[in-house]
């Protein structure tokens, strides 16, 4: 296999902000030891996180890598990823988001929040599973820490962290049972993860869809200001490459 890298030079390192491409700066960061990788090309285990790296300049080589790390008629999801597929990849799903950091939270602790962890997997599953707010998988819990509110015993409302660019932790699976809406559940338990990112020296971020109007207005209320727009989509690598490779980016 040829290396299309040394006659494609790659910007430098430090010319990109790491939340323009928060899955590469985790995956090349702080969440390294999680980090599968072929080339230039990264991944989280598949019960951890579904989101892969590429680089921001992916060659043709990439392709490949990243078809390699999928396996033939796999899907990759991507986050942050704007540019083109290789022709023959399937784009399965697209879906224009925005990216939001704090621009003065009012984080606190929560004194009803409580620490979850591997046992509270099942629940943490059960409650994902019933209020649909992201990706959320068996190891998910080892991102970093996961704060939830319990009422008799039951989970009823949850927080975590999820990607972890150098500096920056992104705020995810924010969620509160049906029966539990409307008591400021999700608020506290946000401004309560934010505040143990702040004790860490770094800056919460979090990303949701363009169109859910009313959750960005209930962030920026909160705190929290757009940075960007981004974009998640997912490809599929097809079933047959050329010998293995990805060519012919459209």
């Amino acid at each position: 296999m040829s290396d299309r890298r040394l006659t494609s030079p790659r910007r430098p390192a430090d010319a990109t902000h790491p939340l323009d491409n928060p899955a590469l700066a985790s995956l090349t960061g702080p969440h390294a030891h999680f980090a599968e990788r072929r080339g230039h090309v990264l991944r989280y285990p598949v019960d951890v996180s579904p989101w892969l790296a590429l680089p921001d300049d992916p060659t043709d080589d990439d392709w490949a890598d990243l078809a390699a790390l999928v396996g033939p008629g796999g899907e990759a999801p991507l986050a942050g990823f704007n540019g083109p597929t290789p022709e023959g990849w399937e784009v399965t799903f697209s879906l224009d988001g925005v990216q939001l950091v704090d621009d003065g939270l009012a984080a606190a602790p929560d004194a009803e929040a409580v620490r979850l962890g591997p046992a509270d997997v099942p629940e943490m599953l059960d409650l994902v599973e019933r209020t649909r707010p992201g990706p959320f998988l068996p190891r998910t819990v080892e991102l970093g820490t996961y704060l939830g509110i319990r009422r008799g015993g039951a989970l009823i409302a949850m927080a975590g962290e999820r990607l972890h660019p150098p500096g920056w932790t992104e705020i995810s699976a924010v969620c509160t049972d049906p029966d539990f809406r409307g008591e400021g559940l999700a608020t506290r338990l946000i401004l309560a993860v934010a505040h143990g990112i702040r004790e860490r020296g770094e800056t919460p971020f979090l990303h949701t869809a363009a169109s859910n109007t009313n959750a960005i207005r209930l962030y920026e209320s909160l705190g929290f200001k757009l940075r960007r727009g981004t974009r998640f989509m997912a490809a599929r690598v097809p079933e047959h490459l050329t010998d293995g490779r990805a060519v012919g980016v459209r």
